[in-house]
Parts: structure tokens; sequence; C-alpha cells
């Protein structure tokens, strides 16, 4: 399976055997917090099956939602290169089996793969390129972040657009700080004009999302 994780592409056999044989499996229920911003960082995580979501909490209270990630991604990383405390907590969406690599094991892996490096070089950059798309988004109305989110989540499926990660409005509202309400209404609109449908708690794109709302 790690052969297929972006952070390990193009390692050796021999290497990803070696790193397999440092990781632990743990598997969470759905709803469980396997990071709590502030904690100290002693490992990085890859996921083997099911999805988390990333996230910060205010001052008041509020959820902020910064990404979801899926089958194959990781989280966790970045503080052990640093040093640095947890910057956001991560909670599981659904049963989840996540593989878990020992700080002390990542940094040797870093010292001697130059290609992890590398990799993690890249997806630093890919995700402040997105994170820089996000905050741009802001500035526009809830409509506007919306169709942002759908279409920056959406993927190919037999010729149909769909967004693969079952999200319920709060999830939605979350991610681009809105209200359930303002989105339920945008989303009712959206179905009653032919726009978007759902299908077993996962949102299909018929068609071009308007440009306004």
């Amino acid at each position: 399976m790690l052969e297929d994780v972006p952070l390990f592409r193009g390692l050796s056999t021999a290497a990803l055997a070696k790193i397999e044989r440092r990781t632990a499996a743990r598997s969470y229920a759905r709803h469980a917090v396997v990071i709590t911003e502030g904690d100290d960082a002693i490992s990085m995580f890859v996921i083997e099956s099911g999805s988390v979501k990333v996230y910060r909490t205010e001052s008041d209270g509020r959820e902020i939602v910064l990404n979801i990630l899926s089958v194959g991604q990781h989280f966790g990383e970045l503080a052990l290169v640093d040093e640095t405390a947890r910057s956001a907590s991560v909670m599981t969406l659904e049963p989840s089996r996540l593989l878990v690599l020992p700080k002390a094991a990542f940094r040797e892996f870093l010292a001697e793969s130059p290609e992890i490096a590398y990799q993690l070089i890249t997806q630093l950059v890919q995700e402040v390129r997105r994170l820089t798309q996000a905050v741009s988004t802001m500035g526009r109305d809830v409509y506007g972040r919306l169709k942002a989110l759908l279409e920056s989540m959406a993927v190919t499926r037999n010729g149909v657009l769909i967004i693969d990660q079952p999200m319920t409005q709060q999830d939605i509202a979350n991610r681009i700080a809105s209200s359930r309400e303002m989105v339920s209404r945008i989303l009712k609109e959206l179905k009653s004009g032919g726009y978007i449908d759902e299908q077993d708690k996962r949102l299909l794109i018929k068609k071009k999302l308007p440009a306004h709302w």
C-alpha cells in the first residue's frame, strides 16, 4: 500500500519494506480524535482506509475545516520536521485504519532518502497553493465559495462528476465559513434547478454550476 502513497513514491522495494516494518496499524471508530491541536508531535499517519478531517477550533467555538483526507494521503508529518506542537486537530469521518510512523523513524528516513524530502517539499508547495486558493475564495459571496468547493472536490466517475467524500450540510458550512441554513438553501435551489443531485449521501454535479446564484 505504501508504494501508492505520494510521499513514498519512487522508493525501492527494500526502502518501502523498511518503512513498513517501522509502522503500526491502528483502527479508529467514526468521529475519533486522532490528533489534538497543541499536542506534542510524536508520529505521522498514513490513511490505509477511511477518511479524516483536519480542522481548527476558533476562540468562539467555531470549527474551521482546513482539509479532508482519504486513502493514501498522510498527515502529521510537518510538525515532526520543525518540532513544533500540532497546529490543527484531526478527526475520523468514518471508521478508519491508519498506519502510524514514529517521529524517530520518519526523521531517519528523511536523512536516508532524499526522495522523501523532495516529495515532502513538493507536497508542501501544493498545499500552500491550495490554501492560497482557499483564502482567495473567502472574498467571494457564500455561493461563490460553495461553488469553488464543489468544483474542487468533484471527480469524474463513469462520465459523471461526483464528490466521493460524503458531507453533511454542516460539513460544507464549516468548509466555507457559512451557516448550515444558508448552505441548505443554496443546495435546495441547485437541486430544483437540476444542477446537482444526491446519491448514497454523495453529491453529483449533473451540469455546469451557474456563475451566480
